[in-house]
């Protein structure tokens, strides 16, 4: 691509215009004088148009671009029915050009030192208000985990599969829901695929079932890494464990830390400034950025980040953040854009959204949560402890079990309800969600060889 093509293609890649200091700064195989020769051809042609003087002076671009890769060119660009900031555009332009291009760049401190949490926001207030909006549910006032608790069905599938399409899986959405529901993995998908969306499940369900202990801590991260890593590594002893070594990262010109104390020290800093983040989107936001950014895992950081981005969401009863519809390809350039250029409006403007998609499809399911899901809630523990009874018990009638506990502790107008809950869920029963029940696979077992299912 010669000199003239690629000013003209930057400049009109960048919705705000660029200054000269700018395009040198991301042409530096460019020299100044030949920059400034080469864009005055530009304005003569009318191909460039310029506004202001000196130093402040813009150029801008006043017709189509010629022999370029930005977004608009073609299936593998930033999808155009995402809208993007003036800022974000300037951030494709830079991240679209191949990786030689790229100035290389390692970790840099300050972007996480700069931030003090509730002073610093990387969602404006106009922004956090109008995602509260678009977020609040009937249980906003409930305890914290309510509205997820009463999802979870849908929520496993939706997230399970979404964060795991970003990463290449070729799950549909049927076959996920067959595999989370019955235990029924795809024919002719690869063993890690199925691995993957298990995880996302097991992953979900720890941080819905642990919500009113669950913070921002080394626990709940680790915990986290290692149920969406099980079996996944090359190394098992990864799972769950500050990285080691260094990496690389695909398709990328940015080199994470590399020494373990480091690694360590920046997840520190990165829990205790999420932990003080008051605003649960600002929370949320925080970790999608700075996770994998810190790349404080061998793999399976990006993962990571998506699932702990939904703590604060659950916490506070908000729509969840499923990540559904999100093309990859729009993903792999808003993190690229945290990487490279420690900028974040790229990532912000997909995040905003991939919530509104999220929140459609909620509010378009929420009438669909039928009435015994309060009163699932409401019996949650003595539900699954009843199954526990009934199964760990094979020699009795597991009818007559049910009859008696509910008899003895549930107020009669609402034991009808609540022993048919029983057995839908007995009816249900299967080795993906015998832990649910504190089960193991040999109670199962007996009680199946006994009683069939």
């Amino acid at each position: 691509m010669s000199s003239t093509t690629a000013l003209l293609n930057r400049i009109g890649a960048s919705v705000s215009g660029l200054t000269l200091a700018e395009l040198l700064t991301q042409h530096p195989d460019i020299a100044r004088r030949t920059a400034q020769r080469l864009i005055a051809k530009l304005i003569e042609s009318g191909q460039v148009t310029a506004q202001g003087e000196g130093r402040a002076r813009r150029y801008f671009g006043a017709g189509p671009q010629i022999g370029t890769n930005t977004p608009a060119a073609g299936a593998d660009g930033f999808p155009a029915f995402i809208p993007l900031s003036a800022d974000s555009q300037d951030i494709l332009a830079y991240i679209d050009q191949p990786p030689e291009a790229r100035k290389p760049i390692g970790y840099q401190r300050d972007f996480m030192d700069a931030y003090r949490p509730n002073a610093t926001w990387y969602l404006s207030e106009s922004l956090r208000r109008q995602l509260h909006k678009m977020g609040r549910t009937a249980d906003v006032n409930e305890p914290a985990g309510t509205y997820s608790r009463a999802i979870l069905n849908r929520l496993l599938i939706d997230l399970s599969w979404a964060s795991s399409h970003l990463e290449g899986n070729t799950y549909s959405r049927l076959d996920t829901r067959e595999l989370i529901e019955h235990g029924k993995a795809a024919r002719g998908k690869a063993a890690i695929e199925t691995q993957m969306i298990l995880n996302h499940k097991t992953a979900i369900e720890l941080l819905v079932e642990n919500i009113d202990s669950a913070e921002f801590n080394r626990y709940t991260l680790m915990n986290l890494h290692s149920a969406l890593a099980e079996n996944l590594l090359p190394n098992p002893a990864d799972e769950g464990r500050i990285r080691q070594h260094a990496v690389d990262i695909g398709k990328s010109v940015y080199r994470p830390l590399s020494t373990p104390q480091q690694i360590e020290d920046a997840l520190d800093t990165l829990l205790s400034k999420a932990n003080q983040i008051r605003d649960p989107f600002e929370q949320s936001f925080f970790m999608m950025v700075h996770v994998p950014y810190l790349q404080p895992f061998a793999d399976i950081n990006k993962r990571t980040s998506r699932l702990a981005s939904n703590l604060p969401l659950f916490r506070a009863n908000l729509c969840p953040l499923t990540f559904l519809d999100v093309p990859e390809q729009a993903y792999s350039r808003a993190i690229l854009g945290v990487y490279e250029m420690t900028r974040v409006e790229l990532l912000r403007d997909l995040y905003v959204w991939a919530y509104e998609r999220s929140t459609q499809e909620y509010l378009a399911i929420k009438q669909d949560l039928a009435e015994p899901d309060p009163l699932r809630l409401a019996w949650r523990d003595f539900i699954k402890q009843t199954i526990r009874e009934v199964i760990t018990h094979p020699e009795l009638d597991p009818l007559s079990s049910i009859q008696r506990s509910v008899a003895e502790l549930v107020p009669e107008q609402e034991q009808p309800d609540v022993q048919a809950l029983i057995v839908e869920e007995l009816r249900r029963l299967h080795e993906g969600v015998l832990a649910r029940y504190g089960l193991r696979p040999s109670d199962y077992a007996a009680w199946k060889a006994l009683h069939g299912h």
